[in-house]
């Protein structure tokens, strides 16, 4: 059985300062539990402080985003080498945010994704339509688009180590949310898709929502077959919040 996973993307937000209080907030209410995994994920300004608070205790902490070089003149940029030698374990690739905003592509996906893995960082690859494409009835077809276009080329192998993350891009940050029916209905199409490429495995791959979790409806949504946890933003900014959505995911 697929054990719970909760993630924090705290964006573009949080001081060092900030950071470790938030992560320590955290990390005193998990403490040693291991179901579900915990990870939170600061700017890269805040790895540091956020690594040093989580010390000792299971929660992990992962980077927003790398390049998919070990080095070289990439003004502005973060390897996953460096992710690791900070003590990073996880990275975000392919958020919504990424795709629309700085214009990345399933290629440029694929590319971050190959290095991570070959670097041993665990990546939660992320998917989704906007709202013209669910308007349109193109869901599913960009999702599998998405999917299948970061994922060309990856082994089953690997595959076990990546994390999917389903995020309908009209639910982020706008109060909507998928109901747990509609979010249900994508993550089982995923776990089709993955299992027509890859065969039995993909039933041990996580599959997360994305879309606005919240306290009050991470229970719901968590309690679906195919979602294994959740990629949670505004709602990770407190550790009140973020707790409670812990606890969701341990009923």
């Amino acid at each position: 059985m697929r054990r719970k996973l909760v993630a924090g993307n705290w964006k573009m937000y949080t001081t060092p300062e900030k950071a470790a209080a938030l992560a320590k907030g955290i990390a005193e209410y998990v403490g040693q539990a291991t179901d579900p995994q915990v990870i939170v994920f600061p700017p890269f300004t805040s790895l540091s402080s956020a690594l040093i608070a989580v010390k000792g205790t299971a929660v992990a902490v992962g980077a927003q985003n790398m390049h998919w070089e070990d080095e070289g003149a990439f003004t502005g940029e973060v390897s996953g080498k460096m992710l690791l030698t900070l003590g990073c374990s996880y990275v975000i690739l392919g958020h919504s945010e990424r795709r629309q905003l700085f214009f990345e592509t399933d290629m440029l996906v694929n590319q971050k994704l190959k290095k991570a893995l070959s670097q041993n960082l665990s990546p939660i690859v992320c998917v989704g339509e906007t709202l013209d494409q669910r308007d349109a009835g193109e869901t599913m077809n960009v999702v599998q688009s998405q999917l299948l276009g970061s994922l060309d080329g990856v082994p089953a192998d690997e595959l076990r180590r990546t994390v999917i993350a389903y995020e309908p891009v009209w639910a982020i940050g706008t109060g909507r949310t998928a109901s747990p029916h509609q979010a249900e209905q994508v993550h089982g199409y995923i776990r089709t898709v993955l299992r027509e490429r890859y065969g039995a495995i993909v039933d041990d791959v996580l599959i997360l929502y994305g879309g606005s979790v919240k306290p009050d409806n991470a229970r719901e949504l968590f309690g679906q077959p195919n979602i294994d946890g959740g990629l949670v933003g505004g709602a990770s900014l407190t550790a009140e919040s973020f707790n409670k959505i812990i606890a969701a995911a341990r009923q």
